[in-house]
């Protein structure tokens, strides 16, 4: 009855949130259709490479993205055309919504809960999966006047995974089932590299053995003079160093391979064919694919595009997937919280200028470092994979559970 009531009062106070919205929706696909809700961009982020991964095992599955507004779409970039913003929180709005789209199921992730849309999608048997939602997300602000509002809407959800222990005890406080909370880790982003050739990866291995390398990933032109210092400053104790410079851009290669032996550095071209012989001290490449193959077999990986303001920094989880520390420069734009967790882990650490950089290749080199850092950066990313199995897992089963036939839809 308090369910009820609660709801009922927030229903007839919400029809003054205004008309619904017009303008043409993307027809709904045939099939089953997963509905995600996210939050913020760094949700949006994992949640797209998990749905990627899940729709490699359920091809005929569809997803529908959602964010709060069109300016929270416009400000994330690259998002693709299958995000569209919620409709107000108006009964109307929300049944239009529901009636077109049709989930089977929505994955929820964080706080901004539409009391009117998860009530009317629970009782239209849709599955509710809330994820990742704190302690400072449990909260109506704008309608704290309508009492018991918070449970009853979380009690709409199948399951909810708290983001942890305080979020859930509070969850618990107000009244939620326990059978329905549980506590998982924060939602992370979680690389999952490509295979590489074991042919070719045994070969370049074998052809470089007893070398010390470094990689550098992702350099732009204006970081060629600070790695290129770095290294001769390391040949200086390491006297077989050998760099893997990557470039961000292709066309730089000619005249950066022209710059670098005329200084006297000995290159090569990986892209071009060139082999690998003993006195070479530079290879240069150009393929982001091939970053694969040479996070594989460096040790150690300076990120790139982070050295100097306006690049914007390049993700480092899956270098740090495949066994390469990492040293980056303090301009790390969008990353920062994967550095963040990296740092904080021990597997991440930041330089700042060609001297700090050349010491952290000396000291990181040493075998123990390396492969410390490398533990580090590890035990990081399977925690990001440990719950995208899981939430992969629990969708394929509310799926499976209750498949409603939208083959007419």
């Amino acid at each position: 009855m308090a369910r009820s009531l609660s709801l009922a009062a927030y229903r007839v106070l919400s029809w003054r949130g205004g008309p619904v919205p017009e303008g043409e929706l993307p027809p709904r696909p045939r099939g089953e259709l997963l509905w995600v809700h996210v939050t913020t961009r760094n949700r949006f982020t994992v949640l797209a490479e998990m749905c990627r991964r899940l729709l490699a095992q359920r091809p005929e599955l569809h997803v529908l993205f959602t964010a709060p507004t069109e300016n929270e779409i416009r400000a994330w970039g690259g998002v693709g055309a299958n995000m569209i913003a919620l409709p107000s929180d108006q009964p109307a709005a929300a049944r239009a919504f529901l009636d077109h789209w049709q989930p089977d199921m929505c994955l929820w992730s964080g706080g901004g809960l539409q009391p009117n849309l998860i009530s009317l999608a629970a009782t239209r048997q849709v599955a509710l999966v809330l994820l990742d939602v704190n302690e400072a997300e449990l909260t109506l602000r704008k309608h704290q006047w309508v009492p018991d509002l918070m449970r009853t809407t979380l009690e709409c959800f199948d399951s909810i995974l708290a983001n942890g222990e305080r979020a859930a005890r509070d969850i618990r406080k107000l009244g939620v089932a326990g059978s329905k909370v549980s506590v998982s880790a924060e939602l992370r982003a979680s690389p999952n590299p490509s295979p590489w050739p074991e042919e070719e990866l045994v070969k370049t291995t074998q052809t470089l053995a007893g070398r010390p390398i470094w990689l550098s990933a992702w350099t732009q032109k204006s970081e060629f003079p600070y790695v290129e210092t770095a290294h001769r400053n390391a040949l200086r104790l390491l006297h077989r160093l050998l760099l893997v410079l990557h470039l961000a851009n292709p066309k730089e290669t000619p005249a950066l391979r022209a710059q670098l032996e005329a200084a006297g550095l000995r290159c090569a071209d990986w892209d071009a064919g060139d082999e690998i012989e003993d006195n070479v001290q530079v290879i240069l490449t150009s393929e982001p694919e091939d970053l694969g193959l040479w996070y594989r077999i460096a040790p150690l990986t300076f990120m790139g595009s982070s050295l100097v303001s306006g690049a914007g920094g390049r993700d480092p989880l899956t270098a740090v997937a495949l066994g390469s520390a990492v040293l980056h420069g303090p301009n790390i734009g969008t990353q920062r919280s994967s550095y963040v967790r990296l740092a904080a882990a021990g597997a991440a650490q930041s330089v700042k200028d060609a001297t700090a950089l050349a010491d952290g290749i000396v000291r990181l080199l040493a075998p123990d470092q390396a492969a410390e850092m490398a533990l580090a950066g590890w035990q990081v990313v399977t925690e990001g994979a440990q719950l995208t199995d899981q939430l992969i897992d629990l969708i394929e089963d509310k799926l499976d559970e209750s498949r409603p036939d939208h083959a007419s839809a």
